[in-house]
């Protein structure tokens, strides 16, 4: 998966996984083995203990276009419904796709270096932390072609963005540019160099109690689904099983000899 031929790149700097969408010829939209090639990219940090923190950027000039719309049968036919119908690769590819990175031991971080259209726009919201180009945009495409925003879309657009701006760009399909995503809450910062601003986070956040990254954001997720005093029991229930790991003591340790931490996201 390190050839150039790859259609998902690995490789390690450091603490942190970089892992590279390249079809950079089809602005790197997913087919259904492009999937598998990020989960086992992914299945890859996971299981480095070194690694602590990911990174995820497009390789060319495009993040990500969302789906490969070449890997839908749209010959005509008798059954051309059931062949073309998008179910299926939401259900087994994307839907999946979110999942793990939604559920990673890790952070994650998308370096987001030009375009991201439907779904490559859910991928950029399912990471923890987005950081763009100043050129980068972002586009709701659905509606153009009779669908609705997918792989956690219609969700995370809502949590990030609110309802009014959210429902008015999945409607027009309208670019979003970086500047204005980072002003709506959609991504964290616009930088030049997003992937050297990324790498230098992850690096960062490498360093930082990994378990308790993690768990704020299980945390944060889920605080909509609960009452406040649901979600008070939760956050105590949480402290208390962080309060028996590793970094919680030398955090505590640290802090009263005045000396910097040394996690080990433990």
């Amino acid at each position: 998966m390190t050839e150039s031929t790859a259609s998902v790149l690995y490789e390690v700097r450091g603490a942190v996984a970089l892992i590279t969408l390249n079809r950079p010829q089809a602005l790197n939209s997913f087919t259904r083995e492009m999937h598998h090639a990020l989960w086992a990219a992914l299945d890859l940090a996971e299981a480095n203990v070194d690694v602590r923190a990911a990174v995820i950027t497009g390789a060319g000039r495009g993040f990500c276009a969302g789906a490969d719309l070449s890997d839908f049968d749209f010959t005509p036919g008798p059954d051309r419904v059931e062949r073309a119908d998008p179910g299926p690769i939401i259900d087994q590819a994307f839907n999946p796709s979110t999942r793990r990175l939604q559920s990673l031991r890790m952070p994650t971080i998308a370096a987001v270096n030009g375009v991201a259209a439907g779904a490559g726009a859910s991928l950029v919201m399912a990471c923890d932390i987005a950081i763009a180009a100043p050129g980068a945009n972002f586009i709701q495409a659905f509606a153009k072609i009779g669908l609705i925003p997918d792989a956690g879309g219609s969700w995370l657009l809502v949590e990030r963005l609110g309802l009014a701006r959210a429902l008015a760009l999945a409607m027009t399909g309208d670019k979003l540019s970086a500047q204005q995503a980072k002003d709506w809450g959609m991504i964290w910062d616009v930088n030049e160099d997003p992937l050297a601003s990324a790498l230098a986070l992850g690096e960062r956040l490498s360093k930082m109690p990994t378990k308790a990254l993690v768990a704020t954001r299980a945390l944060m997720q889920a605080a909509t689904t609960r009452s406040l005093s649901e979600h008070l029991d939760a956050e105590r229930d949480t402290q208390s099983a962080l309060g028996r790991t590793h970094d919680y003591f030398e955090g505590v340790q640290a802090f009263l000899e005045k000396r910097p931490a040394q996690f080990k996201g433990e």
